[in-house]
């Protein structure tokens, strides 16, 4: 009989795992499973409950019933649901019966919520799962994405003899062609492109090395701040969300007001970089692009900054300078950056052991995660505005969604590597080993409490990726200046918004040397919101920690081994 060694053993069922996450896109059923069955469990043995939602069904049929008969004969009649889904207010839905569907679906969103929710006993990421798939069938079946329920798509099929569906069959071919249902919809694919009216603010690669290019951008002012900005974005999307069309670009504002600033263009790792981790990720990309900065601009300070994971990265390397004595930092800004995953919002619903084991078999062949499944899960988190909705448009109204340039660079996804992402998923979110004084860098742990550079930290108000009330974590991680703003808008919207953007607001407070700590809720009620853009505000703090004007520095330096090598966007971009 033949015998099956250790090594055999785990052979097999690497492989045997692997198949299952390929079928699975990454996603573990067992997961799931174990979520329902700890739910299911603890509900059995909640009779209170069990009557409660059972006397909550029947009394929100009967509210549903009289609604119904109500709404027949007066057209203001009050529904029995919480709130109505934002895809079904408009006046269509006020006429019967599509008032009656779109109360129906929310009372059964209640009740479901109600039903999944506060069950004793359950394991509270159990809880936040068995909820959030209940939760996307509900949004699956939402009267709003089916012809026959949906009146505004039978209105416009009326009007147009059906013309609006012969646009969407074609819409629909045309994407089926195109493959690009996992990064949304693009008709007008040309209408923005890299390099000619996307990154577009001039500049050259000074430095380059096997994970980035670093741009320094060319100065449009006689004078600028004495100390230079470097900007890590982050590397799950290209850079240039930081250099959109010249009109939203946030590089283009800061050379305008007289800033230096270098941008970090990260490479889109593939198979062959498999092995490449968050520790490479510290050494290659921030700080051998500050030790480039510093050759550039010898004798000055840098304002660091840092955008999403960019900031999170940007964060452990701070707090590593700050261990080891290394001063040359002058401020660190992070925009929508987490450093305490504690409460890291929705997003930890597709975050767990047996997940995390899917994930990594998913990877182990290809040797990275690819941009289809980070974007699909992040879609998953508001599937009815960032999935639904974009079919119903396109294919049901036969509305062709043209392309701006924030679509655009969000169709341009990127790659992560097999091992940093498995590290930064474990390390983080898993056992949040950065706010606990466990991560290590350089073989060494380090601490955000030991940065002592003023910061600037932004929470945007309708953040799903990085909730501003996580963002705001940091305030009692440290004890140094700390000014927080918080902005109307979402994860980029609300970082991409412009003096040139309407209606936007942000509140803006800072937390002198040793000031106390707020709660958020407090912070937030305290703090009246101020109309118009951020970047105006922030780029006053920048000058208020400059210190001096100084003439612009050279591109690159070519004395001490930085010779510019091409222009920007540069190279890695287009990977």
């Amino acid at each position: 009989m033949t015998t099956v060694d250790q090594n055999q053993a785990e052979f097999m069922d690497r492989e045997f795992r692997t198949l299952l996450a390929e079928v699975s896109n990454g996603m573990s059923p067992l997961e799931l499973s174990l979520a329902t069955i700890d739910w299911l469990s603890h509900l059995s043995i909640s009779p209170g409950k069990r009557i409660r939602l059972t006397q909550s069904f029947f009394q929100k049929l009967g509210s549903l019933g009289i609604y119904s008969i109500q709404s027949l004969v007066k057209k203001d009649a009050k529904g029995p649901a919480s709130a109505i889904e934002r895809r079904m207010t408009s006046d269509e839905w006020k006429r019967w019966p599509f008032n009656v569907f779109a109360q129906s679906h929310q009372v059964a969103k209640d009740w479901v919520a109600d039903a999944t929710l506060g069950v004793e006993g359950v394991r509270d990421e159990h809880e936040i799962l068995v909820h959030a798939a209940a939760d996307q069938i509900l949004d699956l079946l939402s009267p709003a994405n089916y012809p026959l329920t949906n009146p505004e798509v039978l209105k416009a099929t009326w009007e147009e003899s059906g013309r609006n569906l012969g646009r969407g069959l074609k819409y629909f071919v045309q994407d089926q062609i195109r493959d690009v249902f996992k990064n949304g919809f693009a008709e007008n694919e040309e209408a923005f492109t890299v390099g000619e009216n996307l990154a577009v603010t001039p500049g050259k690669v000074v430095y380059q090395n096997a994970l980035i290019e670093l741009i320094q951008y060319s100065p449009v002012t006689e004078t600028v701040a004495a100390e230079p900005v470097l900007i890590s974005p982050a590397w799950i999307m290209k850079y240039y969300i930081l250099d959109l069309s010249p009109k939203n670009s946030l590089v283009k504002y800061l050379t305008e007001q007289g800033k230096t600033v270098f941008m970090i263009s990260w490479k889109n790792p593939g198979a062959e970089d498999k092995h490449m981790g968050l520790e490479d990720y510290v050494k290659l990309g921030i700080m051998d692009a500050l030790d480039a900065v510093c050759t550039v601009c010898p004798k000055r300070k840098v304002h660091a900054v840092g955008y999403c994971i960019g900031g999170t990265l940007l964060s452990m390397a701070a707090a590593a300078m700050a261990r080891d004595d290394d001063d040359r930092l002058q401020s660190l800004s992070l925009f929508a950056a987490q450093t305490d995953f504690s409460e890291a919002g929705e997003i930890t619903r597709f975050i767990s052991a047996s997940q995390l084991s899917f994930l990594e078999k998913l990877m182990w062949k290809r040797g990275y995660l690819g941009s289809e499944n980070m974007g699909g899960a992040f879609s998953s988190l508001r599937s009815s505005d960032l999935i639904y909705a974009g079919i119903v448009n396109r294919y049901f109204l036969g509305k062709d969604m043209a392309l701006n340039d924030l679509m655009s660079w969000n169709a341009d996804g990127t790659r992560m590597p097999y091992q940093m992402h498995t590290e930064y998923l474990e390390k983080l979110y898993l056992n949040n080993e950065l706010a606990t004084n466990k991560f290590h860098v350089g073989g060494r742990v380090v601490s955000i409490s030991d940065i002592s550079v003023p910061l600037f930290v932004l929470g945007t108000e309708t953040d799903h990726v990085a909730p501003w009330k996580s963002v705001y974590k940091i305030l009692g991680q440290t004890h140094n200046e700390l000014t927080f703003a918080l902005t109307s808008g979402g994860h980029n919207a609300g970082v991409v918004s412009g003096p040139q953007h309407p209606r936007r607001r942000y509140r803006l407070h800072t937390r002198p040397e040793g000031g106390k700590y707020i709660d958020a809720d407090e912070w937030m009620e305290q703090e009246a919101p101020i109309e118009g853009s951020w970047w105006p505000a922030w780029d006053q703090w920048l000058d208020d920690h400059t210190s001096e004007r100084v003439d612009p520095p050279a591109m690159g330096a070519s004395r001490r081994g930085l010779k510019p090598l091409r222009d920007a966007p540069g190279e890695y971009v287009f990977g």
